[in-house]
């Protein structure tokens, strides 16, 4: 018998840890390879970790909510034969040399995870913390009275990163008896009241017939990055208003010619991608992100692309090097991701790395919208329902009043780096080109 190690695998450049979500398997069940065992969740996506070999579960290291860090062993599978195939690390079967040095070893162990548990058991706050709060707090061995009692500086009060690192940080510098003693009873009451009145939500009143829905976890780190958004940029708006009867006679010409060819649905969303893509190589300052005092520029021109998901929350798969994209290939990629977003198949890579940021709001009837630029990027575009409106029509022989199909194109950027003139050049930029489409053009 031999024994292999899961360990969490590397999930993308930029992921370092993820947090376990749920257990699709129990200690004593048997594995087949590449049989899903757990389900672990990043800060947008949603997968699942396959075992790499035949065998049984005999151990697992970590329990729902816990977060892991890449590379780290997720837990134990017991192999037939002397070695485990895969690419994890393969351990000699240590309790037939010394069993009861090892039988001593895990007990110490599993008292000492009992012990942590129970001190470090955040579930029964009624506070939010997120993953890596509680992460943070049960490394440094922070009580949930502690955490409780800190004064949070997130929305509604909530405790950030920033928070339970300044107060670790005073903590090791203050002596235990000082942070104890208040300097006075008669001011610090008052200044305490407030502080905490101010970090709890409003009460509300539900009545028997309410229904009160815990938020999905998706939908929790979608509130947070919306609120962290808002109160790191200046949110400024745009807004023009697009001709694109050219472009739905066009569409309606090729469309089925296309399908039959290509086998995939040629929607308005690629030719739009195309337009801000052409339109972001002309104004490349708004192709950047803010990191501190400083801007970085960046070279590859990567569009995010908001899609909606069954259950009402939206994700932002990432087409990479889009201004590289003829027609027929942005259509293709933004089919795959719109298609697998749907059904939580996106891999973690697949949803970071974006410059830019589109959003389709017309799809639900909305004429126009105001949406939240997606951190760090510091602008997003929201494209209206296309709607069928009277209009003027210059011609050289004069104006007169026709049917034409026309939109709202909405541009929020980030005005501490994007001021006005550029961020209405840009989304003019975009109408221009989409305003100039060539009804003779060839797929």
């Amino acid at each position: 018998m031999a024994k292999f190690e899961l360990k969490l695998p590397k999930m993308g450049e930029s992921v370092a840890e993820a947090t376990v979500t749920s257990w699709l398997k129990e200690v004593g069940d048997t594995i087949e390879m590449d049989e899903a065992i757990l389900e672990i969740a990043t800060d947008k996506v949603d997968s699942e970790v396959p075992s790499e070999v035949d065998g049984v579960l005999v151990e697992k290291f970590f329990d729902v909510d816990d977060v892991v860090q890449v590379g780290q062993v997720l837990a134990i599978i017991e192999t037939e034969g002397d070695a485990a195939s895969g690419n994890g690390s393969q351990v000699k079967d240590i309790e037939d040399v010394v069993p009861e040095s090892v039988a001593a070893v895990e007990e110490t162990v599993q008292a000492a995870k009992e012990s942590v548990t129970s001190t470090n058991d955040y579930s029964n706050s009624e506070r939010f913390y997120s993953p890596l709060v509680k992460n943070i707090a049960k490394e440094e061995g922070i009580s949930l009275e502690e955490l409780d009692s800190l004064q949070g500086t997130g929305k509604e009060g909530r405790v950030t990163k920033n928070d339970i690192l300044g107060y670790i940080e005073n903590k090791g510098s203050k002596p235990a008896a000082a942070a104890a003693t208040p300097v006075s009873t008669k001011t610090a009451a008052p200044e305490v009241k407030t502080a905490s009145s101010a970090s709890k939500p409003a009460p509300i009143s539900v009545n028997g017939q309410d229904e009160v829905i815990e938020m999905t976890r998706m939908g929790k780190l979608i509130a947070h990055h919306m609120v962290e958004s808002v109160q790191t940029s200046a949110h400024v708006q745009s807004f023009v208003e697009v001709d694109v009867t050219n472009i739905w006679n066009w569409r309606n010409k090729h469309k089925k010619a296309f399908e039959q060819r290509e086998g995939e649905k040629l929607t308005f969303t690629p030719i739009f991608m195309e337009a801000v893509a052409k339109a972001l190589k002309d104004y490349p300052m708004m192709n950047i992100q803010v990191h501190g005092d400083a801007i970085v520029k960046k070279k590859n021109i990567n569009l995010g692309m908001a899609a909606a998901l069954p259950d009402g929350n939206l994700i932002v798969p990432v087409i990479k090097n889009a201004d590289q994209l003829n027609l027929v290939g942005m259509a293709k990629a933004v089919n795959d991701l719109a298609g697998r977003a749907r059904t939580n198949a996106l891999k973690p890579d697949e949803i970071q790395g974006g410059t830019y940021t589109v959003t389709n709001v017309g799809t639900f009837g909305s004429v126009m919208g105001t949406p939240i630029i997606n951190q760090p990027q510091v602008g997003i575009l929201a494209l209206g329902a296309i709607r069928k409106v009277p209009a003027v029509i210059e011609t050289p022989d004069g104006d007169f009043i026709g049917i034409r199909m026309k939109m709202f194109l909405s541009h929020s950027y980030d005005h501490r780096v994007v001021n006005g003139a550029l961020g209405g050049m840009f989304v003019k930029a975009v109408a221009d080109y989409l305003e100039a489409w060539d009804i003779d053009r060839e797929i």
